[in-house]
């Protein structure tokens, strides 16, 4: 019998239910070959991150984009390696120079930092970044855009005016998930569809995940592997690392923290 990963049964299971809307929890057991008790955690795990709800019996689509966290919930979950992250992601910021924030509450930790800069020009999507910004005496564009609530971002087709007039020296990206097989990924294909566009723009593309997010796949891809310069996360498993490693993607961890191997998780 073949044992699928956690990741590639997330994403099965996500395909069967944007077909069928309604799954059950015995279809999922004889569908992936494993226990009920195990199908029953992977539907909590995945209702926690926002990618699905359970129901009586199973699960379903129905009702998930109300299921991501609002962002001041983000906001207060594991700020010590976010601002780990954020600390060193202000490292590879110079003066002067150009650069994109996303949505996200690590990329507003570091947007909270950079009054230690002079003289940037910032593009972002972000008001909550926005608003932590405006009284600095760096350069601000916003990109335009349909509000989203849960992010407090502006997303959709209506940014790629704006993003694609312009060019960053470094875009520093949040996400709900990341792995190596999809890349990153969210919730809102609208807000997948801005972060693409930026990143098609920026000559870095720097990724800040603490490592929740990475193993996890979300509903909608916002970028592969291949868009990605930078990973900085506060730690991660030793053979991940060497993966990610080997797609050209330079992996930096605080030093603070150290990367883990698979026996140190558990």
């Amino acid at each position: 019998m073949i044992v699928m990963k956690n990741n590639l049964r997330e994403k099965h299971l996500l395909q069967q239910l944007s077909v069928h809307r309604e799954i059950s929890v015995a279809t999922i057991c004889d569908d992936l070959q494993i226990s009920e008790a195990t199908v029953r955690r992977l539907l909590q795990s995945m209702e926690e991150r926002g990618l699905l709800m359970r129901i009586h019996g199973g699960a379903t689509l129905e009702g998930i984009s109300r299921i991501e966290p609002v962002f001041d919930d983000k906001r207060s979950r594991n700020t010590a390696a976010k601002l780990l992250i954020a600390e060193r992601a202000l490292e590879m910021i110079n003066d002067g120079d150009q650069i994109y924030l996303d949505g996200g509450s690590t990329i507003l930790m570091l947007a909270s930092l950079l009054d230690r800069k002079r003289n940037l020009t910032i593009v972002t999507n972000s008001l909550i970044a926005a608003a932590e910004l405006m009284s600095t005496e760096h350069k601000l564009i916003l990109v335009g855009g349909e509000f989203r609530s849960l992010s407090r971002t502006l997303v959709g087709p209506l940014s790629a005016p704006i993003i694609n007039s312009l060019h960053v020296d470094q875009a520093f990206m949040g996400t709900i998930g990341f792995t190596v097989e999809d890349g990153m990924t969210t919730t809102d294909p609208n807000e997948a569809f801005t972060k693409e566009q930026i990143m098609q723009r920026a000559r870095q593309v720097i990724l800040l995940a603490d490592s929740s997010k990475i193993g996890l796949a979300s509903f909608a891809r916002s970028g592969g592997v291949e868009d990605i310069t930078t990973l900085i996360t506060e730690a991660i498993e030793t053979d991940l690392k060497n993966e990610m490693e080997s797609h050209g993607i330079q992996v930096l961890i605080p030093t603070e923290s150290v990367a883990l191997t698979v026996k140190d998780k558990v």
